[in-house]
């Protein structure tokens, strides 16, 4: 894409998240679902890698991304519309990696978002975020492995970028494109984000319009 359509894509992406964006519904479970008919782009990364705030950044709300989480819900699906007429949707998948969570939660969880990636023909995309100060983590992986046997293509999407150096940031994005290499439905190009300051929010919008409209 050259400089010019860049840039047009994402002041498209810019007005349409600055319109209607609404919370749809929360699925425990894949008879929740919604009707497949509009494409879809899903979230997905460790508890606390901030998830919730790239997604309020990405749509310009101050807390979209919490406002249909209450205690004992976090392990649901939850969907949210964009624009008006709908276009498409964003999908705010449970956090993985939980380290104190019991061994029924945690099977719970692999089944829920299994069974979403590999019969979801909607999906379209799915984002994967990364924490900066950290990197790819096993449970990164194993997120990454799922989503390479499902054929759903992905997003690395690198978050809290502000939170360090610059030169511990280059070594991370360099270490994660050689890992990323490793992995057939990885997208080439690492997103660095910073919900905070806003870094690399305007070209990850346009790249979620361009993967839900692709």
């Amino acid at each position: 894409m050259t400089d010019q359509g860049q840039e047009a894509l994402i002041e498209e992406a810019r007005r349409l998240f600055s319109g209607r964006v609404d919370f749809l519904l929360s699925a425990p479970s894949l008879d929740f679902l919604p009707d497949g008919s509009l494409p879809e782009v899903a979230f997905a990364g460790r508890s606390n890698v901030g998830k919730s705030s790239l997604i309020n950044a990405v749509t310009g709300r101050k807390a979209i991304a919490r406002a249909s989480v209450t205690p004992g819900r976090t392990q649901e699906l939850n969907f949210f519309e964009v624009g008006e007429p709908t276009r498409f949707r964003l999908v705010d998948m449970p956090g993985y990696g939980f380290a104190k969570a019991p061994v029924k939660v945690v099977e719970r969880w692999r089944r829920l978002v299994r069974d979403f990636l590999r019969g979801r023909a909607a999906l379209q995309r799915t984002l994967v975020l990364i924490d900066s100060r950290h990197g790819i983590k096993p449970p990164d992986e194993e997120m990454m492995k799922m989503l390479d046997e499902a054929a759903v293509g992905y997003r690395l999407v690198l978050t809290k970028a502000d939170k360090i150096k610059a030169s511990e940031l280059a070594a991370t994005l360099a270490k994660v494109e050689t890992q990323a290499r490793k992995h057939v439905a990885a997208y080439p190009v690492i997103h660095v984000t910073s919900a905070e300051k806003g870094l690399g929010i305007p070209e990850l919008r346009a790249a979620i319009l361009a993967d839900a409209t692709r």
